[in-house]
């Protein structure tokens, strides 16, 4: 590889690199800049392009905040967008001519939240060495629990105990297109109360990003006597089927209501994925576990997938 430079991200190129990102070997709907662009007020962008003689090589989807390079803080990952033909010899050259362009934007790291390998199109992980080459260190890591179709693990018994009382409960399930603004209550409402904080999304947003993106995101919801009383909101990706926005209602809690929307979400993607990911379990940072949610996604028969942040000094 030669000739490669870095250029800021400009919107006259948003098309490129949308075509770009979609066909990339670790490319995700998240990466779309209509995706990026609906919270565009809230971090100030600073993706960048790598381009070779003039084409893309790859993308690099990131912010500035606080004298730190994000990769990306509005999205739940990030790392080096490309194609199916950076190894490992490529990805070092081009992390040279990233950490280079760095240091002329006035920051000290670069904070990179690389994509976990259950994302990829195929293995993909030659940021990862480039990244130690380079000196980076883990500075956070989340654990996610994910089911893997090709060889799950085994559902426990308390899972079909509360899977049996749920069914019993004349519950509907319902792929909710018109749904979000109830949901949405349930879900705010549960936050409030468990957590005391509120959705990422706000409803508006989840209602744009969904019509954007109606392939990729979807909700679930349980209802009893047409109200709703559970849900999850499910993102698509070619190969996972990633669970988010989990919530029930007191009453939901009753009837096991997440019991019967889990069963029918791994059974409905098992035809279709290669994985179920249920999200992750960790908070403060990564350095607390929090133990009955991830052993509720564990008794599903998911296992341990790490989802890591590096620190680059520059």
């Amino acid at each position: 590889m030669s000739s490669i430079s870095i250029e800021p991200y400009d919107p006259s190129c948003e098309t490129a690199w949308n075509a770009f990102n979609h066909q990339a070997l670790n490319g995700h709907f998240l990466f779309d800049r209509s995706f990026m662009g609906y919270h565009g007020d809230r971090f100030s962008d600073a993706s960048l392009v790598v381009l070779q003689q003039g084409e893309i090589r790859a993308l690099f989807p990131a912010n500035v905040s606080n004298g730190l390079l994000h990769s990306h803080q509005g999205l739940t990952f990030g790392g080096l967008v490309h194609g199916d033909d950076v190894g490992p010899a490529e990805a070092l050259e081009i992390f040279t001519s990233i950490g280079r362009r760095a240091k002329t934007m006035d920051v000290e790291a670069i904070r990179y939240k690389a994509m976990p390998a259950i994302y990829h199109r195929a293995p993909a992980q030659s940021d990862l060495y480039a990244l130690f080459r380079n000196g980076a260190v883990c500075h956070r890591r989340d654990t996610s629990s994910t089911i893997d179709y090709r060889a799950p693990g085994p559902r426990s018994r308390r899972r079909g105990r509360s899977l049996r009382k749920s069914l019993s409960g004349g519950l509907d399930l319902v792929w909710d297109d018109a749904g979000w603004t109830e949901y949405w209550q349930v879900l705010t409402e549960t936050l409030a109360r468990r957590h005391g904080r509120a959705p990422v999304h706000t409803e508006g947003e989840i209602r744009l990003l969904a019509a954007r993106f109606p392939d990729n995101i979807k909700l679930l919801t349980a209802q009893k006597s047409g109200s709703v009383v559970g849900g999850v909101v499910v993102f698509e990706t070619p190969y996972v089927a990633h669970a988010q926005y989990i919530a029930a209602s007191p009453f939901g809690q009753e009837l096991s209501a997440l019991d019967a929307i889990f069963d029918h979400l791994i059974n409905s993607y098992a035809e279709t994925k290669r994985y179920f990911d249920f999200g992750i379990s960790t908070e403060e940072e990564g350095q607390r576990l929090n133990v009955g949610l991830s052993g509720y996604k564990q008794e599903w028969g998911a296992g341990c997938v790490v989802q890591d942040t590096y620190q680059w000094i520059v």
